[in-house]
């Protein structure tokens, strides 16, 4: 299942969850009004929704809607660093023996078509693609042998960094150079994860204006996925809809030679493998 959040054009102030079939979206919201409420409402909610599915019900085509965050309003949006091999390599940094853990603030979230504000007080824009996990379950010390049964599912997410601020200003820690305003884009869909075979051999890639930026694969990552969420959880109660983007790939632009950052006018698409894309303009 491919969970959505959309508004219809005719009456955009309006947030509906829905489910995406290729290129139709199936509204739901008379089940659950949002993505959260579905999760929250944990099996029977998503059987409910399965069995609404199977009556062949109407769809809006991908031109009457606009798609937002296939998820909002969750607790916590976590991040995971130097989660990929090959990115500690480019940077000639030891790969970590735990994960390193940051946070985002869930405003920073936003969809996967949506314009973002380049921050006035940045000259040091990045791109970080990554896989999201999104989780179904509330869960505290989970072990690693059951932490997939806390994952509903994963999107796509840009890691959007003010890299001055992050690593040259503000006392050294990332909060105000990760946290701005929009930089949390996330989606298409949400893709439950028994669409996905495997989390840990999946493309991954970022483009800016067309030209491949970052081209890796999920299995170039440190920690997978049930150990990501069974570090988080010896600190933290992960809830119903809360997110962990996964790390990125070598390619972004604060370690190239020279450095490279975005611009206003700049597109940004992100792609995972069997996830799908997001597609940002920076304005």
């Amino acid at each position: 299942m491919r969970l959505v959040q959309y508004v219809n054009v005719r009456s955009p102030q309006h947030l509906c969850a829905g489910v995406l079939q290729g290129d139709s979206v199936v509204d739901i919201s008379h089940i659950a009004s949002t993505t959260i409420e579905l999760l929250r409402g944990g099996e029977k909610m998503e059987s409910e929704v399965a069995a609404y599915l199977n009556t062949n019900p109407p769809a809006f085509t991908r031109d009457q809607i606009t798609l937002k965050a296939p998820v909002t309003g969750m607790d916590k949006v976590l991040c995971i660093g130097m989660n990929y091999k090959d990115h500690c390599e480019e940077q000639g940094a030891p790969i970590p023996t735990e994960p390193m853990v940051f946070n985002k603030f869930p405003s920073c979230v936003v969809g996967p078509e949506d314009d973002i504000p380049f921050p006035p007080t940045t000259e040091q824009l990045d791109w970080e693609v990554e896989m999201v996990i999104v989780i179904g379950k509330k869960g505290f010390e989970v072990a690693e042998e059951s932490a997939m049964d806390y994952v509903y599912g994963y999107t796509t997410g840009n890691d959007l960094s003010a890299r001055d601020w992050q690593l040259h200003r503000n006392g050294g820690q990332w909060m105000i150079g990760k946290g701005m305003n929009g930089f949390a884009p996330i989606g298409p869909s949400i893709v439950s994860k028994d669409e996905i075979a495997d989390p840990q051999k999946l493309k991954v890639w970022c483009k800016v204006n067309g030209e491949t930026k970052q081209d890796s694969n999920t299995s170039e990552m440190v920690f997978n996925v049930s150990k990501i969420v069974a570090w988080v959880t010896k600190f933290f109660t992960l809830l119903p809809g809360d997110i962990i983007s996964t790390g990125t790939p070598p390619g972004v632009g604060v370690f190239r030679s020279p450095p490279q950052f975005l611009h206003k006018g700049d597109t940004v698409v992100c792609g995972v493998e069997g996830i799908g894309e997001i597609v940002n303009r920076i304005v």
